[in-house]
């Protein structure tokens, strides 16, 4: 196991820790113990305290067990975008001894098909803006049963935040067998069977698109699932319920579902709650409800320093300004650290490690890297054909141990053979990344073990090549991809959005490309767009940009 990191470890904490043997709700019991009055969930300026939480969702439990025959380790679909009826339905699904199949809101009946049936779930508990997408698949499929949900039940003070129409829209949930009204729902007030879940059952089921195939569902316990619940905020520490952070991260992924909203229930946290990314409002919400802690992605921060009215905005009281999924540019870390003295946290993890397996520590932060292994957790870099450990400074796949990895995949078991591997007697999962080790042990990413250009033999990775082009002062965002090439096989290519105003163009980008990098990573081809596709958690989708120019 390398401890080289080991000499910027935080002080104080351990290297290991043991997590609570209960069920992930049991969090959500205890804070509602300990504060019963303080606020768990600001929801443009509606203030629900923790005990109001705590019986909502053992009225939705109830309801899903006696109601809706929910029973120990069945799977529940969990389809909305961030509100207080998600945290409220995600533990209550708990509270029932069931697993919750979080999916993504912007999905599609024959996306959603495969969802309900890969996963068996009898109960949907979905939001009435996308209940349409759902509705079809009530009582003709395995799934019998759904809840729907209302935004605007849950907005109810006056407030001068911009709300969306979907969050004010009115109650309306049609008339249907087997549908009901999330509030009539509540409204019965059903008193759960006494919580039988423990650490090894079932909890959370995310799905991972993978490289290839259909999505696969990642198989979480509560044990899984309570590890990093615990260690995220434990790691940037202290856990303290003081703590105000604003959710701008989607619920239905690990990040946003683990680094800010569990964590937060443990420790007794308010959760101040937006559905949508708006620069504007969460300016607005951080400096109203003085936030501390704010888990975002880079595109989010961009957007968010490049607000015109950002002066308006006090954002000083963050204590801590964490995320991942891509590396942060450096310049826009850089501004970010002016306004607040906060460096930028970056970690690293998968559907497959529920959110973080590596972090910076605070007291040693390094910018474009996924940070150390943290608690409990061994790490290696290993060359994916030899499958021998590589040294500092080699690239390899990134493998994973720790208590946070999955359990393997849903109905799956020749990819659960595939994604883990023996070594040094343990059962490492293999991430599909790539990345190095520096001298102090710290992780660096590189690609996926998928993506990569090959110019001419010369091994392009287009996530070094991106960070390098967010120096240039007209690029707002930019994705690499491959482009064929009669004479190198593949070469490099760039897909721009340029800064408002800008009129560079592609042969200025080239020549100071050429500037600053190799000569075989500089893009040979520069295309201007006006926005990059990103998914629903803001990450850029590189396999669109990377399919449509194959295809040409």
């Amino acid at each position: 196991m390398n401890t080289t990191h080991y000499p910027h470890w935080p002080a104080g904490l351990p290297y290991a820790f043991s997590t609570p043997e209960t069920s992930v709700y049991a969090n959500l019991e205890i804070s509602a113990r300990r504060f019963p009055n303080r606020p768990a969930i600001i929801f443009y300026d509606t203030v629900l305290s923790y005990a109001q939480v705590h019986a909502e969702v053992l009225a939705l439990a109830g309801y899903l067990q006696h109601a809706c025959g929910v029973r120990r380790g069945d799977r529940v679909l969990l389809n909305m975008q961030n509100s207080p009826q998600f945290i409220i339905a995600y533990y209550a699904i708990m509270r029932a001894d069931a697993m919750v199949v979080p999916v993504n809101p912007m999905l599609m009946t024959d996306e959603l098909r495969h969802y309900i049936e890969d996963s068996g779930a009898k109960v949907a508990i979905v939001s009435q803006e996308i209940f349409p997408r759902t509705e079809p698949l009530v009582g003709r499929s395995c799934l019998a049963h759904a809840v729907v949900a209302t935004y605007a039940d849950y907005a109810i003070e006056p407030t001068d935040l911009n709300v969306p129409d979907f969050v004010r829209a009115p109650r309306n949930v049609p008339a249907l067998p087997d549908v009901v009204a999330w509030k009539d729902a509540i409204a019965q007030r059903q008193t759960p069977r006494p919580h039988e879940a423990g650490p090894d059952d079932l909890a959370c089921m995310p799905y991972t698109s993978g490289t290839t195939g259909k999505p696969k569902g990642c198989i979480h316990t509560h044990r899984s699932v309570m590890f990093n619940a615990v260690a995220s905020p434990t790691w940037s520490g202290p856990v303290v319920p003081d703590h105000v952070t604003l959710a701008v991260l989607p619920f239905f992924h690990v990040t946003g579902m683990q680094s800010v909203m569990n964590a937060m229930i443990y420790c007794g946290a308010a959760i101040v709650v937006l559905p949508r990314w708006d620069r504007d409002a969460a300016g607005q919400l951080i400096t109203r409800y003085k936030v501390t802690t704010w888990t975002l992605i880079p595109t989010m921060m961009i957007d968010f320093l490049s607000n015109p009215r950002l002066a308006e905005y006090d954002i000083s009281g963050l204590r801590r300004v964490s995320g991942g999924g891509a590396a942060m540019p450096a310049a826009v870390a850089q501004k970010l650290c002016d306004l607040t003295g906060q460096q930028y946290m970056e970690g690293y993890g998968l559907s497959e490690t529920m959110a973080a397996s590596h972090v910076n520590p605070a007291n040693r932060m390094k910018q474009q890297c996924l940070g150390v292994p943290y608690l409990n957790v061994d790490s290696r870099i290993v060359d994916p054909v030899t499958l021998k450990e590589m040294p500092p400074g080699e690239n390899g796949e990134i493998w994973i141990d720790g208590p946070q990895v999955f359990q393997g995949y849903w109905n799956d078991p020749q990819k659960t053979e595939e994604a883990f591997a023996e070594f040094d007697g343990k059962r490492f999962f293999r991430s599909g990344d790539l990345g190095y080790m520096d001298d102090e042990g710290f992780f660096f990413f590189t690609d996926r073990l998928k993506r990569m250009i090959n110019a001419s033999g010369y091994k392009v990775w287009p996530a070094e090549v991106e960070s390098m082009m967010y120096q240039h002062p007209a690029v707002q965002e930019c994705c690499i991809i491959a482009a064929r090439d009669a004479y190198r096989g593949e070469t490099v290519k760039a897909v721009i959005v340029r800064k408002a105003g800008s009129e560079t163009t592609a042969e200025d980008i080239m020549q100071w490309a050429h500037d600053k990098m190799a000569a075989y990573k500089v893009p040979r081809m520069v295309e201007f767009v006006e926005a990059l596709p990103k998914s629903a958690t803001g990450k850029v989708m590189w396999r669109a940009l990377q399919e449509k120019e194959l295809a040409q």
